[in-house]
């Protein structure tokens, strides 16, 4: 246990220090009366985009109405995932937001309306109330009796293996009582490793014997000169000792899912491998739900589903998503696409954004416009600062000036890249000569375009049948 506990924190230590494509993010950049400000919370520009998606935002908050669907429409590079991001960063964790992109569909292992149907379930939360048997009260002793085999030793709660066959008593007491109860092998062990000791407050869960520390009490903060930075000093219950607490849980309906339709469910929620789940799994499962909704033991909490790239979807999907927007327990929809007028997938007709006329009228649409010059260096700024990068003035001009002639995402690749030329020649801030030497190891899309067309025939299975025919290639 204590492996896998290290393990887990080291991903996590991990997964913080790394730094992503939106890791600047922190919310829509909004102020109380939904204005967007210019730049705030990793957002910067996109005003009526970002005004737009904090109606949505609120209208997801309310939870009353199910099935609504956004499509965020615009350029490649115009921030439209960066949207969906602050929409989710401002739910933050008690709202399900669930992110597919649309060719994570396509899988030899489920079908795409499976799929579909696992995501609108991963953005679907339950709420669960349940009343627990809590125990609170400050420690007053900890008694162990110990075999006759076993060496003597202090008056705390002992840890590990150390625990089994032992038996002890442990002496709670609030402001108006004090109780002794007995204590067998596993309570011992638990309190062993939360090292629980005289003086502390602490509270018992009497279905799981899970003990959970809460502190110092107030009433020993003079015992000890020397104190760990971490203390935390509160005050000694009161009333009675045992008492009923409402405890939540939040899951989603594909979790419960998932841990229903297998015997080894719980384990497959880690590995992923959910595979098919049988509809009569779930409509036993939508039956518990809507009974305890009537006994007031839980609640549902209308999510997220975001699909990007959703112009990969085919008319079947379209079809399905349809149907499914009309489930009264739907979660809110955000699409996202870059096209413009193309083909729908899996027929000969086209349509806006390759979606079909008769979804597309059921979607409310935000458009996204490019970035202008002062919007894309506030952007770099950001992004400087998110990787950690000294960068003079100068050179965020001539950085600047290439993601306006070329893209933003080019000129942001750039950043660790100069980052990493300017350690090579031992300097501590990026400076111009950095941002061209990285512009000239790699190239943009144009540079790269051009080149290729004027090396085109020393590459392998290359036709040139003139040059009109191979302008037409590249705008097609």
């Amino acid at each position: 246990m204590s492996e896998l506990k290290r393990l887990s924190e080291s991903r996590d230590l991990t997964r913080i220090e790394r730094i992503g494509a939106h890791s600047h993010i922190r919310g829509l950049g909004l102020d109380s009366s939904l204005e967007a400000r210019d730049a705030s919370e990793g957002m910067v520009g996109q005003l009526p985009a970002r005004r737009a998606a904090g109606l949505i935002l609120q209208l997801i908050r309310q939870g009353k109405i199910a099935g609504r669907a956004v499509l965020l429409a615009g350029q490649p590079g115009t921030g439209k995932t960066a949207l969906a991001m602050g929409i989710a960063k401002s739910l933050g964790a008690e709202t399900p937001f669930a992110s597919v992109a649309a060719s994570e569909l396509f899988s030899l292992d489920l079908s795409k309306t499976e799929a579909l149907t696992q995501a609108f379930r991963r953005a679907i939360g339950v709420r669960i109330k349940e009343e627990a048997e809590i125990i609170e009260g400050e420690v007053v002793e900890i008694s162990i009796d110990r075999p006759l085999s076993a060496a003597s030793g202090s008056s705390g709660a002992p840890s590990g293996a150390a625990a089994a066959g032992k038996t002890g008593r442990l002496t709670l007491k609030t402001t108006d009582m004090e109780t002794v109860y007995e204590l067998g092998g596993k309570m011992i062990e638990a309190l062993g490793k939360e090292k629980v000791q005289s003086g502390d407050v602490i509270a018992l869960d009497k279905a799981s014997g899970k003990v959970t520390k809460l502190g110092r009490s107030i009433g020993r903060s003079r015992d000890y000169d020397a104190v760990g930075a971490h203390t935390k000093f509160v005050k000694c219950p009161e009333g009675e000792l045992q008492k009923r607490k409402e405890v939540v849980h939040c899951v989603t309906l594909h979790e419960i899912d998932v841990i229903n339709s297998r015997t080894q469910g719980f384990l497959a929620l880690f590995t992923g491998d959910t595979g098919e789940i049988r509809a009569e799994v779930r409509e036993q499962i939508d039956t518990k739900v809507a009974e305890w909704r009537e006994e007031g033991k839980a609640e549902i909490v209308p999510g997220v589903l975001f699909i990007d790239e959703v112009h990969m979807l085919d008319i079947e999907c379209f079809s399905f998503l349809n149907r499914a927007l009309e489930n009264d327990m739907a979660p809110i929809l955000v699409i996202a696409t870059n096209r413009g007028i193309t083909t729908i997938r899996g027929t000969n007709y086209r349509s806006p954004h390759g979606i079909p006329s008769d979804f597309l009228d059921r979607l409310l649409i935000i458009t996204t416009q490019p970035y202008t010059e002062d919007e894309i260096r506030k952007i770099l700024d950001i992004r400087c600062e998110e990787e950690d990068v000294d960068m003079s003035a100068d050179a965020k001009v001539l950085l600047t000036k290439i993601g306006t002639e070329t893209s933003l995402r080019y000129a942001i690749h750039l950043i660790t890249s100069a980052a990493l030329a300017c350690q090579k020649r031992k300097g501590k801030v990026v400076e111009m000569e950095d941002i061209s030497r990285v512009y000239q190891l790699f190239l943009d899309v144009k540079r790269s375009t051009q080149y290729l067309m004027e090396y085109q025939s020393q590459y392998m299975f290359s036709e040139v049948q003139g040059e009109a025919d191979g302008d037409d290639a590249m705008q097609s």
